[in-house]
């Protein structure tokens, strides 16, 4: 075997060729140095890797640190969108009344009185009585006042007295809060009124408010026992349990 291995590697040196066992060690040569250099190649990409752990985790304390951010700033501009329909009505209200624009910040925790407070007082020209409404109607009337803040007696409050006059027909009456409804009656209204279910009531001109200010729709119509008058319950105009910010007027609508 050996013999004819070399006559063979004789004859192809004679003729020029490689010999068949110069083919097979370069051959294995090859495939050494080739494994050789992906086992480099792939040694050097592990360190290349171990080395730049640190680098991939900070720049991924970076990306959450950003993405809270952004998760943060979304946060407050859904918020701001969320308050733009009731500041642009409040801007609206203000150019047609005047007034000290003010911001619900506490309510009555038992909602025994039926009160809220705002963020404006007397520093800002508030004062006891003065109407408080938003742009949907009347909210109610300044009851007590300090410094930086007043507290507003809500009209569904039960000893709450508006006057108030149905817009079609011009019939008045009182509007005044239905004890734990959180519904307004329109009472003492004539037996006379023809009053309708759906009806809108609004303020009459008094001392708190200028006449026209809704203070809400008709729903229901009854009779007292023996009374001389009819009584009709109020849907409110504003819907005080979304109550945020409002504005202070005058009865003329005179800055407060």
């Amino acid at each position: 075997m050996t013999a004819l291995i070399a006559l063979i590697q004789i004859e192809a040196a004679r003729s020029g060729r490689p010999g068949i066992i110069t083919v097979a060690v370069q051959s294995v040569a090859v495939w050494v140095e080739g494994a050789v250099a992906a086992t480099g190649n792939a040694a050097r990409a592990a360190a290349a890797a171990v080395v730049s752990i640190p680098r991939f985790a900070a720049e991924n304390a970076e990306l959450r640190t950003d993405l809270h951010a952004l998760k943060l700033q979304n946060r407050a501009l859904r918020e701001e969108l969320a308050q733009e329909p009731d500041a642009l009505a409040l801007v609206r209200a203000q150019a047609r009344s005047g007034g000290v624009a003010a911001r619900v910040v506490g309510f009555d925790p038992e909602d025994v009185a039926r009160t809220v407070t705002v963020d404006r007082g007397s520093s800002a020209g508030v004062r006891m009585r003065a109407g408080v409404v938003t742009d949907d109607g009347v909210v109610g009337r300044v009851l007590a006042v300090t410094p930086f803040a007043a507290t507003v007696q809500l009209i569904t409050d039960a000893t709450s007295k508006i006057p108030a006059v149905a817009q079609r027909g011009r019939w008045w009456g009182i509007a005044t809060g239905v004890p734990q409804s959180g519904e307004i009656a329109f009472e003492y209204v004539s037996q006379d009124a023809k009053l309708r279910i759906g009806d809108l009531v609004v303020t009459g001109e008094g001392r708190s408010f200028r006449a026209g200010i809704p203070v809400g729709r008709i729903e229901k119509i009854f009779y007292p026992q023996g009374a001389l008058y009819q009584t009709a319950i109020l849907r409110p105009a504003v819907r005080f349990g979304r109550l945020d910010r409002v504005l202070v007027i005058d009865g003329d609508g005179a800055p407060r």
